[in-house]
């Protein structure tokens, strides 16, 4: 059987238990019926969306009528939105649970079943397991009850939360026209990410028409991922032909949003960690003292160190947002190096690239009628708390036993010096406490290595961060120079772990 893992399930489409098809997401619905069900939660609603992927639609309704014969409430969502209009609408209607038919940035051969409990965060252990073992349980016949869709309302209450965002976060403060950039890469989000940017004053924008309308066999991607090279070569070629000011590409479902900036040297994509602490950084302006913001143990160290100079409290958990929502009392931020980002954590307890997209939007207006720009703020930001370069190495493998393979392999001979650097050794997997993970983390002076398998792609994956003072703003580009010579070091150190 297909494993519950991140947030659910997530696999390929084909027939047979270790597939996804409808009679895998039948099953699978059935035992979350029953796990509520021993949880006294019968009878509560649940929330049920999808995106445009091969499959979608059919196992949408599967799920819906399941539950609906099991004797829930169901809020079947009309029409292919993305993962954060649901996770959205299950904090607001009080629901039991949620479920999206989602399978994000995977490739378009995949499918997944993403659930969501009540407050509207991911379900983390022992929920999933036990889950599992209520899907092991069911005997078919399963019955299943007729659902309408619901009407638009979820979208329109979303919307309205989103909009906002300017006049919560951002502040009062002139502000200057921006042009914007965008693809959905074939995915949900463009048409709720341009109702959004207009509504909250945003309404040059410019679309990648190629990219533009759900397409589940994503043509002109190898993967719908925004972090593949080569994904956001459209968006970038746009950017730049229309004099853009800002560039906003989102993944499929639009939960991740990434974000490209003009420079001295044409316009780039910024990395995850990159976008984290300018957003992370302005929620910070106008948030009460001693508010919590959080990233994950593969993340840049940035933030925390801005955080301790703005007296905002700081929290590391493992990867993935369903930990990071979790991260504590106060929440305000919280992101991940892989272009997740939660910038209204009490609306919506998980990453939304929608809202991601409206608040650097917002910046960039601010920025730009001051004078100035995102790249100059994170000058700003290595002048202050040093330069900190960081990059990730994907090794694709042919499954995901061989990514615990080459962790186990590492794990059994660690090295003690990378690129001439002494190097210690921490194994995630024996410690004790939040952090405890199938994770290696090699620390030099001011290096950072972690090594973990995907949890939802056959990769192995290299978190990489380079950490080095900066005296004065004079010395910047040198220092920024030497931390990149080293983190190429770094690099090369981790492309030896592929396989042969």
């Amino acid at each position: 059987m297909l494993r519950f893992g991140t947030a659910g399930l997530r696999g390929p489409l084909r027939d047979g238990p270790d597939g996804m098809n409808a009679v895998t997401v039948a099953r699978a619905t059935a035992g979350l019926a029953a796990w509520l069900r021993a949880r006294c939660l019968g009878g509560g609603r649940v929330v049920v969306g999808r995106d445009a992927r091969h499959g979608s639609a059919e196992f949408a309704t599967v799920t819906a009528e399941i539950l609906a014969a099991a004797g829930f409430g169901v809020t079947l969502l009309p029409e292919p939105l993305p993962t954060p209009v649901l996770a959205h609408a299950v904090r607001a209607t009080g629901a039991v649970a949620g479920v999206q038919i989602t399978a994000s940035h995977n490739p378009p051969a995949d499918n997944g079943y993403k659930v969501y409990l009540e407050g509207g965060a991911q379900l983390v252990a022992p929920a999933d397991t036990e889950i599992e073992r209520a899907i092991r349980a069911v005997t078919e016949p399963i019955p299943r009850t007729a659902v309408a869709p619901a009407d638009g309302g979820a979208l329109a209450a979303y919307l309205d939360r989103v909009i906002g965002i300017p006049r919560r976060i951002g502040g009062p403060g002139e502000r200057a026209p921006v042009r914007i950039a965008l693809t959905p890469l074939h995915g949900v989000g463009g048409a709720v990410a341009l109702r959004a940017l207009a509504a909250a004053g945003f309404d040059d924008v410019h679309v990648v028409p190629e990219q533009f309308e759900p397409d589940p066999d994503f043509p002109t991607v190898a993967f719908p991922n925004p972090e593949e090279p080569g994904a956001a070569d459209l968006l970038l070629a746009l950017a730049e032909r229309v004099g853009a000011d800002l560039a906003i590409a989102l993944d499929p479902d639009a939960d991740r949003c990434a974000v490209g900036v003009p420079g001295p040297d044409g316009w780039r994509m910024l990395r995850g960690d990159e976008t984290g602490v300018l957003l992370g950084g302005d929620v910070l302006r106008t948030a009460p003292a001693g508010a919590l913001v959080a990233t994950t143990l593969v993340s840049s160290r940035l933030l925390g160190r801005v955080a301790a100079a703005r007296g905002a409290r700081y929290a590391e958990t493992l990867t993935g947002f369903k930990w990071l929502a979790r991260a504590g009392d106060g929440l305000v931020y919280a992101y991940e190096e892989a272009i997740g980002h939660c910038v209204d954590p009490a609306a919506v307890r998980d990453k939304d690239g929608i809202s991601a997209a409206v608040l650097a939007a917002d910046l960039v207006a601010r920025r730009r009628a001051a004078g100035t720009t995102l790249l100059a703020d994170l000058d700003r930001y290595a002048v202050e708390f040093g330069v900190h370069a960081g990059d990730q190495v994907s090794l694709r493998l042919t499954d995901r036993d061989a990514a615990a393979a080459v962790v186990a392999a590492l794990r059994a001979a660690p090295p003690e010096r990378i690129a001439g650097a002494p190097v210690r050794y921490t194994d995630l997997a024996a410690t004790r406490g939040p952090l405890r993970t199938d994770a290696l983390v090699l620390e030099g002076d001011g290096d950072r290595i972690v090594v973990r398998p995907s949890g939802t792609e056959p990769k192995l994956k290299c978190y990489l961060e380079v950490v080095r003072p900066v005296p004065d703003a004079t010395a910047l580009p040198d220092v920024r120079k030497a931390a990149a010579e080293r983190l190429a070091a770094l690099r090369d150190f981790c492309t030896t772990l592929q396989p042969t």
